[in-house]
């Protein structure tokens, strides 16, 4: 069968695109393995062709990007990938969105990162370009191969963007080869990903998921080569880099659950959320370990261990989130396209790869004989390096709860509490971690005089103290482990600017201690604004919302009827009606801050907006008032369904009723009906309903109400000897009257009066919560990236420092 309308070239240029990227990715891993395991000139022409490879398997990937977002924009709807993420309602910002809401755009997100990191890595590595580059190459043959979307010996491989909808789906429809005709629109991007930090967020947090490779390119290389120390210098600037950028969109991801999701906070312990934190966690122990080596030659094995696991871990977060695994447990988890087979592939022979080579090669790491210095610094990294890899631990085994039933046959339940049972074994964690990010600061490598050491730790401890008994008390945090973690956070942050100040006069090598500075102060935020945030929106009515609340949300939603202001806390608030921009309605909420006396000081609007989703019910995106000091989040849990009365008859049963003559009047419920007589001067509207009427004569009624006065002229007409009525409505008085009967002897006039059904009272259920410092949190956040900046330039420039060296010597 032809079908009418297709555009098959977008999809098969897509379709070329993939095999291009797929087969030159191969054909550049096989020339870097054989430029890495060749001498001289034959190796330079593999590493020569190896390129070549690479800029076309570039070339490839970027036709895939450009050929579909070409498909999303335009709204090709026969292709299943735009159908199912686009419509025609998002602006071109959730477009940008849509292209990655799919796992087909999110690894091709992945691929197209590494794209651009590897044309980094090829200019800049040089001695080290062969065998780090076939580590790329590899990675990119695993992540094209999941965009071939074809089969081989019966196994799927792959899922491609570029297949029609015709082809994923069996419907009737399609046996019309006018299908197109009938598919206006697309299905839209998921509600919950229609905000501006989901454009950003996903490229940031897959630029730090490419970026771990880099280290891990690296390591893979020293072991190769059998050169086991030379690759940390290179490497380090990369692991610095891949920290800060996959903690940036991690925080992101926070952002964006502060904003859209409506839990009431900005981390979950999401299972996705833990599956990109893990890796995260792993990699900022190895740049720890990375540095202790450096200095001291100790903590190799531990850092091939730490970087080699991180890069894993990414691997095995990514089965997490797309194999279907996760099931319901996570709003973060990509559906199962058939590819958890593919996945676990990809994932073992990684595996393989990195562990494979550290088992053949560690009897030749070198390893110091000498036990690290209890006043050393080194000795403090390993113990800090040790409680990260155990807080990694706790989140990877609580996360792979269903993994392990899977595996194991077991019925084992995730966390019925899950931020209870993570913050449980995370706070105390913390609180070490913090300490020995201070410890650490004032150590020298090697050795430190114990006296100086205890005489430089009494300034930030005292004041760490100071500071948290003035501070525990009017931020109401009494119970124990948050008052450690509030001490650790000042004992930290004191410490670390003391040592900034020391620092400052070499304020390019601070970059630890700022970055320091940077996470006691989000420590600070999350403490502060999760122990303390004040529920503002207390049901004070005695209502009970139904049985979609329990309890505690009964008595934490407050009830919002239309124009009528409620006193909510120090607050009085007025919902004032709704606004659609499709798919969402935005609740117009009025707030006016109320003084000692109870008037208005000031006042403000929010917006939050819902809209509701046949397939996944009220989705609610809150909208939040931010002061310095507090934000005020609001957002709906319940709104009026007006869909629902979308079929009800507009008009009430019709009652009849007699007037007696001009000046007669008729109360109805909301309406004062007077009648002013009969007339045979028609309206132009009427006079051109009843046009070749022998007879026609109105009925004149004045209707007041409290939207002001409406005049209706319901008529009687005579035509070739028939009967006509012509009804008169108006919306505004809500009635509608026909003129039934004209009685000249009894001087009455008998009409037909039908009002129209009442709309159901518009209200919302609300929930506001203030959310106090935490402003403190993303500040924490924005100086933590900064120093990761300042290390990776320090770095970087030792680097170069060390390369000019060896130019010299060679």
């Amino acid at each position: 069968m032809e079908y009418v309308g297709e555009n098959l070239w977008a999809g098969n240029l897509g379709h070329a695109a993939v095999l291009l990227s797929f087969c030159a990715s191969l054909l550049a891993f096989i020339s870097y393995v054989f430029g890495t395991f060749k001498k001289g000139d034959e190796a330079n022409s593999w590493r020569k062709l190896g390129r070549m490879a690479f800029w076309a398997h570039g070339i490839g990937v970027i036709s895939i990007v450009m050929v579909l977002f070409y498909i999303i924009y335009n709204h090709l709807y026969e292709y299943h990938y735009a159908w199912s993420h686009a419509s025609r309602a998002l602006p071109v910002k959730y477009i940008i969105s849509a292209f990655w809401e799919g796992q087909e755009g999110s690894f091709l997100l992945w691929t197209f990162w590494h794209f651009v990191i590897g044309v980094v890595l090829m200019y800049s590595t040089r001695y080290w370009e062969s065998p780090v580059m076939g580590v790329v190459s590899l990675a990119q043959i695993a992540l094209s191969s999941m965009l071939l979307g074809v089969y081989i010996l019966g196994y799927k491989v792959g899922s491609s963007p570029f297949i029609l909808l015709r082809e994923a789906m069996q419907a009737p429809i399609f046996a019309n080869p006018n299908y197109l005709d009938f598919i206006t629109d697309g299905n839209g991007l998921n509600p919950l990903l229609q905000n501006p930090w989901m454009v950003i967020h996903p490229p940031v947090l897959f630029l730090g998921f490419a970026s771990v490779i880099v280290p891990f390119a690296f390591a893979i290389a020293g072991l190769v080569k059998g050169e086991y120390r030379n690759w940390l210098t290179p490497a380090l600037p990369w692991s610095l880099f891949a920290v800060m950028i996959l903690g940036t969109g991690i925080m992101m991801g926070a952002a964006w659950a502060y904003e859209s999701l409506n839990f009431g906070g900005y981390w979950a312990w999401d299972p996705v959320e833990n599956a990109s934190l893990v890796p995260w966690i792993t990699l900022i122990g190895a740049v720890h370990v990375m540095h202790a080596f450096k200095k001291t030659g100790n903590s190799l094995p531990t850092t091939f261990v730490l970087v080699i696991v991180s890069f894993i871990l990414i691997l095995y977060a990514t089965f997490l989130t797309r194999s279907g695994i996760l099931g319901e447990s996570s709003v973060h988890s990509f559906t199962d396209l058939g590819m958890s087979g593919q996945l676990l592939v990809f994932l073992f022979a990684f595996i393989f790869l990195g562990v494979g080579l550290l088992i053949y090669r560690w009897k030749a790491l070198p390893k110091s004989d000498k036990d690290e210095n209890t006043y050393s610094r080194e000795f403090w990294l390993f113990i800090g390096t040790l409680i990260l890899s155990l807080s990694a631990f706790q989140v990877l085994a609580s996360t792979s709860i269903p993994v392990i039933n899977k595996i194991l046959g077991t019925n084992l339940a995730p966390p019925a509490d899950p931020i209870a049972h993570y913050n449980r074994w995370q706070l105390p964690m913390a609180v070490l971690i913090m300490a020995f990010t201070t410890l650490g600061q004032y150590l020298k490598y090697k050795k430190s005089d114990s006296k100086v050491f205890y005489k430089a730790l009494i300034l930030p401890t005292v004041v760490a103290g100071v500071l948290t008994i003035a501070s525990m008390i009017p931020l109401k945090i009494y119970a124990w482990p948050y008052v450690m973690l509030l001490f650790a956070s000042w004992f930290s942050l004191t410490g670390n600017f003391d040592v900034l100040r020391k620092q400052f006069k070499k304020l390019s090598s601070a970059g630890a201690a700022v970055a320091h500075i940077g996470f006691a102060l989000m420590m600070v935020g999350v403490l502060i604004s999760s122990a303390n945030k004040q529920v503002v929106s207390l049901n004070n009515s005695g209502l009970s919302y139904g049985e979609n609340f329990n309890a505690q949300q009964n008595a934490e939603n407050v009830l919002l009827w239309k124009n009528d202001p409620t006193v909510m806390n120090d607050y009085r608030v007025t919902y004032l009606g709704d606004s659609i921009a499709e798919p969402n309605h935005y609740y117009k909420v009025f707030y006016e801050r109320l003084d000692a006396q109870g008037n208005p000081s000031y006042s403000f609007t929010l917006y939050p907006n819902a809209q509701i989703n046949p397939k996944m019910g009220l989705i609610a995106n809150p909208d939040t008032k931010h002061y310095l000091w507090h934000d005020l989040y609001t957002h709906v849990t319940q709104v009026i369904d007006k869909e629902a009365y979308k079929d009800r008859p507009k008009w009430q049963d019709a009652k009849t009723i007699t007037l007696k003559g001009k000046g007669d009047t008729l109360m109805l419920a909301e309406n004062l009906v007077i009648f002013e007589g009969m007339s045979m001067q028609l309206s132009e509207e009427m006079a051109q309903k009843v046009k070749g009427a022998e007879v026609a004569v109105a009925a004149k009624l004045r209707v007041k109400n409290v939207q002001g006065e409406h005049q209706l002229e319901p008529v009687y007409a005579i035509q070739n000897g028939a009967e006509f009525r012509y009804d008169a409505s108006n919306e505004k008085a809500g009635l509608k009257i026909s003129l039934v009967k004209i009685d000249p002897k009894a001087e009455t006039i008998e009409f037909s009066i039908a009002e129209a059904t009442p709309g159901p009272k518009e209200y919302i259920i609300m929930k506001a919560i203030k959310f106090p410092f935490i402003n403190v949190l993303w500040l924490g956040t924005i100086i933590l990236v900064l120093g990761f900046s300042m290390a990776i330039m320090d770095r970087y420039r030792e680097a170069k420092r060390l390369e000019a060296r060896e130019n010299v010597t060679a």
